[in-house]
């Protein structure tokens, strides 16, 4: 969210006790924004594709708290579940099998017989998965809507380890391998069951162009199936997700809009109402409007350059911290009272508490002098920073908090309360101590 957005949130929860010298570091998420980003999802596709039946499934492990996907399900989004774990917080959301889809590169026998018995939508993953599927269907009347996932191998984008169209990658039926794209075909007219396919060529670094270009191979590859089927036995594409984020600036490019026009343009076909479609999107539903503050502990001085020693680092923001060329996040200086820090830029690194010398949320970054009890805002934090815990140094998970604009002010609702150290000692095999010394 802009910064200037921001402000009366972050003064809000200093003057509401949210951040305190106890409570040093919490999570904040703009749940008018959440809707607002959902909306605006819907209305993109809706637009291109009046007469086409879409599930837009928020991907679960961008944002894995419950709260927020009854959020998401209020807001007119099912989700996309990729674990046994994500499908309890799904079901614990009240989101309905009709609304969900499985995903995993990795599913047990167990995980497919639960979601065939829940009615829930899943993607195997290869041509094992559906032959393990082919002893499980038998039986289950009516199966629910199965497919599967493929890979058009079209290459990278610009962040290899979130790269999944490449000609290597782990997920789904590599097509360009020898007698691939023929055994997906067979597989498909010997399985009646089998209607749907899948691919998600998307994600941070991934350009528009390469991502429709994936949803293309996908289109041509249904008709295909159709045409020797000689009927309509695909009949449901799941177009992933992986719209990136930009996240240098406050400036929301690209968007869903601008994608799916490219969709309309690229592949005019996949729109044309023969084919119910489903997204999965995740980062780009929640990045914006999530923000972590953290108070500043100390305020130093190393080599000539200011350090501000914080108690949010690698435990929330781990990829930045490990790749921070790859995942930078924006940076916002409040004062002690949340109110925005002024003065000249100075160059300063902004450190986390862990014991390890990398665990920077920020190095030589030019912002007003922090100061000892200032509060920093770590901006665009929404998805896969504070749901997604790295227990680094045993630090505990922080609170998290929505909160919505009212005419009275800031509102704030709890989404998780902060871990105990006790629940931390607990998760730690502390009920039984002396099991490695009987």
């Amino acid at each position: 969210m802009p910064s200037s957005r921001l402000d009366p949130a972050v003064r809000a929860a200093v003057d509401q006790g949210l951040l305190t010298a106890d409570e040093p570091v919490v999570a904040l998420l703009d749940t008018d924004g959440v809707r607002a980003s959902a909306a605006a999802l819907r209305a993109a596709f809706a637009a291109v594709a009046p007469d086409v039946r879409f599930l837009h499934a928020f991907a679960v492990k961008a944002c894995p708290l419950v709260p927020v996907l009854r959020l998401l399900h209020d807001a007119g989004l099912g989700a996309e579940v990729a674990s046994p774990g994500e499908l309890a917080l799904a079901r614990a959301a009240g989101i309905p099998a009709s609304r969900t889809v499985l995903d995993s590169p990795a599913k047990t026998a167990g995980e497919l017989r639960e979601a065939l018995d829940l009615g829930i939508a899943l993607n195997a993953d290869n041509l094992q998965e559906l032959t393990r599927l082919d002893a499980l269907v038998t039986g289950v009347a009516p199966a629910p809507p199965i497919g599967l996932r493929v890979n058009p191998q079209l290459g990278a984008g610009s962040i290899g380890a979130l790269s999944t169209a490449v000609p290597t990658s782990k997920f789904g039926v590599a097509l360009r391998d020898p007698g691939a794209r023929e055994e997906v075909v067979r597989a498909f007219l010997d399985r009646p069951w089998l209607t749907r396919l899948h691919v998600h060529s998307g994600s941070q670094g991934v350009p528009l162009g390469l991502m429709a270009e994936g949803v293309a191979e996908l289109y041509v590859l249904a008709e295909e199936i159709n045409a020797k089927a000689g009927r309509t036995q695909v009949d449901t594409l799941d177009i992933g997700g992986g719209l990136p984020v930009n996240f240098a600036s406050d400036e929301d490019t690209p968007t869903h809009t601008e994608y799916a026009r490219l969709l309309a343009e690229r592949v005019p076909g996949l729109f044309g109402g023969r084919y119910a479609l489903v997204t999965e999107y995740g980062r780009s539903l929640l990045a914006r409007h999530g923000t972590v503050l953290t108070r500043v502990e100390y305020a130093k001085t190393s080599g000539g350059r200011p350090v501000a020693v914080t108690h949010a680092g690698v435990q929330l923001a781990t990829r930045t911290v490990y790749a921070p060329e790859t995942y930078p996040l924006r940076l916002a200086a409040y004062d002690a009272g949340g109110r925005p820090r002024t003065g000249p830029d100075v160059v300063q690194d902004v450190a986390g508490p862990a014991c390890f010398a990398g665990d920077l949320l920020a190095a030589a970054r030019p912002l007003p002098r922090l100061a000892q009890g200032d509060v920093v805002a770590v901006l665009d934090t929404g998805a896969y920073c504070f749901s997604s815990h790295y227990g680094y140094n045993s630090l505990p998970r922080p609170a998290v908090h929505g909160f919505t604009r009212t005419a009275e002010g800031i509102r704030f609702a709890p989404v998780r309360r902060a871990q105990t150290l006790a629940e931390l000692v607990a998760e730690s095999g502390g009920a039984d101590p002396d099991a490695l010394v009987r």
